[in-house]
């Protein structure tokens, strides 16, 4: 089924554009991965699914339901959540009041403390800690877990494993199977082009805000992906 569809998007940031006539479809238990360089759109096409954003023209829905001109908070209720570049973790707050916050207008669904938890044992060791007093890559899963607690349809990730060591990626990374055996779509925003592909079942490339390539992740060859990251003139 499709959970997510965008049509002929474009974004704007004041008078310059950011986002040129995107189109874009996500499956329930999919992940689809953008990649691009920095200012390639993808963030900013994140928060124009979820609403931070305005798209100027194009539609967006969501579970069949027009959600273009939609409150960001309204997108949320309906079963979206973000886990958004940097964590963004309340720093004032213990690691289990922040993920308590997942709860506050959570849907019904299969995720409770306890299977975010079991997702994510290590949190257990420090979940009565500040924010602040746990490392990066803890932050990171707690900021998974949180998003996870509203029971969403779909999770979007923006830059997960920015910053963080590759074994604490690669733990990151692989709860990815579980929750997408609950049934959520997965937007995934990623610069390491060899972790988005095998991590997704579908790639799209951004350039300048335009789509360049897109296909199932398993067949684009590498040297395409690399062409349309950089342009037809990288060498």
């Amino acid at each position: 089924m499709t959970l997510l569809r965008l049509e002929g998007i474009d974004v704007f940031h004041g008078d310059l554009q950011a986002v040129f006539d995107l189109s874009l479809q996500v499956d329930e238990g999919e992940t689809v991965a953008l990649i691009g360089a920095n200012g390639a759109g993808k963030t900013t096409i994140l928060r124009t699914i979820i609403g931070l954003n305005r798209a100027r023209r194009g539609r967006i829905e969501f579970a069949g339901l027009d959600t273009t001109a939609m409150r960001c908070d309204a997108v949320a209720r309906r079963g979206v959540a973000l886990v958004p570049e940097g964590r963004r973790l309340f720093s004032s707050l213990s690691v289990q009041d922040n993920l308590l916050l997942g709860q506050a207008h959570a849907r019904s669904g299969p995720w409770s403390l306890q299977s975010v938890l079991e997702l994510f044992p290590a949190i257990r060791d420090f979940r009565h800690r500040l924010a602040t007093q746990i490392s990066g890559g803890q932050q990171q899963m707690v900021a998974i877990a949180r998003a996870l607690l509203s029971n969403p349809r779909l999770l979007l990730c923006d830059e997960l494993s920015l910053g963080l060591a590759p074994k604490v990626v690669d733990d990151i990374y692989a709860s990815f199977a579980r929750i997408r055996d609950t049934g959520i779509g997965i937007v995934l925003v990623e610069q390491d082009v060899a972790r988005a592909c095998a991590a997704a079942n579908r790639v799209v490339c951004l350039l300048k805000g335009r789509v360049t390539l897109q296909g199932a992740a398993a067949q684009l060859p590498m040297a395409d992906i690399r062409n349309a990251y950089f342009g037809d003139d990288a060498s």
